[in-house]
């Protein structure tokens, strides 16, 4: 059992949380992108109403803890623990809820060297559970367009997690995916389920484009999020995404291995 005070402890040891990597000036990039709607940082949603710069400085603040002075400009980004502790009690709450309807479940991520193992137990214990963990699409050819032009992706799965890979991309090192920020392939696994019938996810669990992307079109969506990942609190506060946990997302992937302890423990599903 991973008590909160350890696993706090944790978080800022291991910079999940606390001052994090993910620079100031990063994430004032995308809240400038964000409030002029580039689609780079929307993540497939659409915003319900226009969101500026000041505004979304201080929804981060209120759900991620960065410091709301807009005369703060440069240096490390700040992360509550304390938010990410109560984000991650709702996101445990809603694991443990579709695991006692065993609803099925849809997993993807687009930070597959850093969260895969998080996500892949996760789909292991809700698998126990009796929820049929989805992986539809499998293979796909998605182009999703980059700062390095449109590139041809593959939708694969790994332990009912999916992920995308570079089409051309089978030299060693690739195996486990592409980052990636891109709706395309959540609507590209929703469409294909569609298609066959069924059945439809009861939870979309994932991260950027993977939670976005599902809540735009009225999934229940949960995930994590960094200080530069505004679109997760944005849709959290328009009633889009049902949980968004601040968390840098890109520290080692062993490091999320207490988070995993926590939600499994806290939704019942520990094995």
């Amino acid at each position: 059992m991973v008590s909160e005070g350890a696993l706090r402890a944790h978080l800022v040891a291991a910079r999940l949380a606390g001052v994090v990597a993910t620079s100031r000036e990063r994430s004032l990039r995308s809240y400038r992108l964000f409030a002029a709607r580039d689609p780079r940082v929307l993540l497939g949603l659409d915003p319900e109403r226009p969101w500026g710069l000041g505004e979304l400085l201080r929804l981060m603040a209120d759900r991620c803890g960065v410091s709301d002075d807009p005369e703060y400009v440069a240096g490390p980004d700040v992360i509550d623990p304390e938010l990410t502790l109560r984000a991650l009690r709702a996101f445990a709450d809603r694991v443990g809820e579709a695991a006692a309807r065993r609803s099925p479940v849809l997993l993807g991520t687009g930070h597959p060297h850093r969260l895969l193992g998080f996500y892949a137990a996760l789909a292991d214990a809700l698998s126990a559970a009796g929820c049929a963990v989805l992986t539809p699409a499998e293979g796909r050819r998605i182009d999703i367009t980059t700062r390095f032009g449109v590139r041809t992706h593959t939708l694969g799965y790994v332990r009912g997690v999916a992920f995308v890979r570079e089409a051309e991309a089978r030299r060693p090192g690739c195996e486990t995916g592409a980052h990636a920020h891109s709706p395309l392939p959540v609507r590209t696994a929703l469409m294909a389920a569609a298609d066959a019938g069924g059945p439809l996810p009861g939870l979309v669990v994932g991260d950027h484009g993977w939670v976005c992307g599902a809540g735009q079109l009225g999934f229940e969506a949960i995930g994590p999020a960094d200080t530069d990942d505004p679109a997760l609190f944005v849709g959290e506060a328009e009633g889009l995404v049902s949980v968004a946990v601040p968390l840098d997302d890109a520290v080692r992937s062993d490091y999320y291995l207490p988070l995993t302890r926590y939600v499994l423990n806290r939704a019942c599903l520990s094995q």
